[in-house]
C-alpha cells in the first residue's frame, strides 16, 4: 500500500481551521475547504511507490500509477465495469459558509449534456460550460462535527408557511402558488419564478426576508445566516424551499441525482462518483443555466433521509447507498483489539480521523491517508477512526 500527500483547495467558502485541528497543525488565516484523496485529474493524490528492491521511487501522480497498469491497481472487476479510472473521490470537506445551492444530473443526462456541449465545440473551462464529463456524481456526506445542511424539497405547505412568517409582501405571490397547486407544479412555478425575477426586486426581497428570519429566530435562523453570506442572492429564498438539516458526527446523507442541497456549515468525510457535474441554483456567482437546471431538478418533497452506519461482526460500519462507485466505510479501533483483515479485490482508500491506528507497518495520524491496491493485503490495527473507501464490483 502506499501513503497518499493530498492537496488542500482554498475555495472561498472553506473553513480557516477545521482541516488545520484535524491534521495537528497550525491554520494559515486562508480557506482550507477540502482536501482531495484519489485520482481526479485536477487535483490527484501524490504517491511515493516501494521498489521490489525496497527502495523509494521517485513521487508520482496516482493517476499515472494507475494509467500505467488498471488491472493491477484497480482490479479486473473494476476496470471492466467503471473504466480504467478510480471511480470515486473521496474528501475531507469543511464549509465555515455556504456551498452553492446545486444539483447532479443522473448518468443519462451527463452523458446527453457532455455530448451536446462537445458537439458544440464549447470549451471545457469555459465559466458557461455546465457538462465538464460523461459522468453522475452521486454523493455521501459523513459528519465528523456537527453539520448543518439543505437537501431536498420540503412539503410545499411547510415553505409557505415559513415565507409566510416573514410577513413580507413581496413573497406573498410564492405563498400563494406554493398553496394552489399539485406539489410539483408548484415547487417548479416557484423555483422558476425566483430564478427568473428581476434581480433588483429579487435582491431588495431577500433582504427584507433576511432582516425578518434575524428578528424570528429559531428555524428562520439559518436564512438569515445564508443571506449574510449571499445579501441579495435569490438562492436565499430558493432555500427556504429545501429540508434544513443538522448531522450529529457519525451520521450521513446521500445525495442523489436531482435532489437540489447545499452544505452550510461543519467538517465530514464526503465521498463521491468521479465527477465535476453541477448545476447550480444559487448562492453562487457563477453561471447558472437556469432552463438545464429546470430540466434536471426532481420537483418532489423528500425526507432528508439521514443516514447511520450498519454494523457487522467484523466491526465494520457501512452507510448504504443505491450506487455502485463508491461504498464508505468506518471502523473504530479498539486498544488490544485483533488486527482486522480489510483486504479486498477492489482498491482502497483508508483515512484516519482519530487517534494513531495502523494500516500494515504504516501509523497513521488524523487526516493521513493510503492507497491499497485491488488484491493487496491489508490489516489495521491500534486505536483510533478508520473510513474505508472503495467500490462496489
Amino acid at each position: 500500500m502506499d501513503r497518499l500527500s493530498n492537496t488542500v483547495r482554498p475555495y472561498a467558502w472553506g473553513s480557516t481551521t477545521a482541516i488545520p485541528e484535524l491534521l495537528g497543525i497550525a491554520p494559515t488565516g486562508e480557506p482550507q475547504a477540502e482536501m482531495w484523496m484519489g485520482a481526479h485529474p485536477g487535483a490527484p493524490s501524490l504517491l511515493t511507490r516501494i521498489t521490489g528492491t525496497g527502495e523509494a521511487g521517485s513521487e508520482q501522480p496516482l493517476t499515472d500509477v494507475i494509467a500505467a497498469d488498471p488491472e493491477r491497481e484497480l482490479g479486473r472487476a473494476t476496470v471492466e465495469k467503471f473504466g480504467p479510472r478510480l471511480p470515486f473521490l473521496l474528501k475531507l470537506l469543511a464549509a465555515g459558509a455556504p456551498l452553492s445551492l446545486q444539483v447532479h444530473p443522473d448518468l443519462t443526462q451527463a452523458k446527453r449534456g457532455y455530448e451536446d456541449e462537445e458537439r458544440r465545440s464549447v470549451p471545457i473551462d469555459a465559466p458557461h460550460r455546465t457538462y465538464k464529463d460523461a459522468n453522475h456524481k452521486p454523493e455521501l456526506i459523513c459528519a465528523l462535527t456537527l453539520f448543518a445542511g439543505l437537501c431536498g424539497f420540503r412539503r410545499p405547505t411547510e415553505a409557505a408557511e415559513a415565507m409566510a412568517a416573514l410577513g413580507v409582501d413581496s413573497l406573498k405571490p410564492y405563498v400563494d402558488l406554493l398553496g394552489a397547486h399539485p406539489e410539483e407544479a408548484a415547487l417548479r412555478e416557484v423555483l422558476t419564478a425566483i430564478l427568473g425575477a428581476d434581480p433588483a426586486e429579487m435582491a431588495e426581497t431577500v433582504n427584507l426576508a433576511a432582516a425578518a428570519a434575524e428578528r424570528l429566530g429559531g428555524a428562520h435562523a439559518p436564512y438569515a445566516r445564508i443571506a449574510h453570506h449571499f445579501p441579495g442572492d435569490p438562492g436565499v429564498i430558493a432555500a427556504m424551499l429545501l429540508n434544513y438539516v443538522e448531522l450529529q458526527p457519525g451520521e450521513a446523507l446521500f445525495l442523489g441525482a436531482g435532489v437540489p442541497h447545499a452544505y452550510l456549515d461543519g467538517l465530514g468525510v464526503e465521498i463521491m462518483a468521479n465527477s465535476d457535474n453541477v448545476l447550480r441554483c444559487g448562492l453562487t456567482p457563477k453561471h447558472i443555466d437556469v432552463p438545464e437546471l429546470l430540466r434536471i431538478v426532481r420537483f418532489e418533497a423528500t425526507e432528508p433521509g439521514v443516514l447511520r452506519p450498519e454494523a457487522s461482526p467484523s466491526g465494520e460500519e457501512l452507510y448504504k447507498t443505491p450506487v455502485n462507485e463508491f461504498r464508505l466505510s468506518r471502523f473504530d479501533l479498539s486498544p488490544g483489539a485483533a488486527p482486522v483483515d480489510l483486504t479486498r479485490d477492489t482498491p482502497q482508500i483508508l483515512l484516519c480521523t482519530g487517534g494513531a491506528p495502523k494500516a500494515g507497518e504504516l501509523d497513521l495520524a488524523p487526516g493521513a491517508s493510503v492507497f491499497v491496491p485491488s488484491g493487496e493485503k491489508v490489516e489495521v490495527s491500534g486505536t483510533g477512526t478508520l473510513f474505508r473507501a472503495t467500490v462496489v464490483a
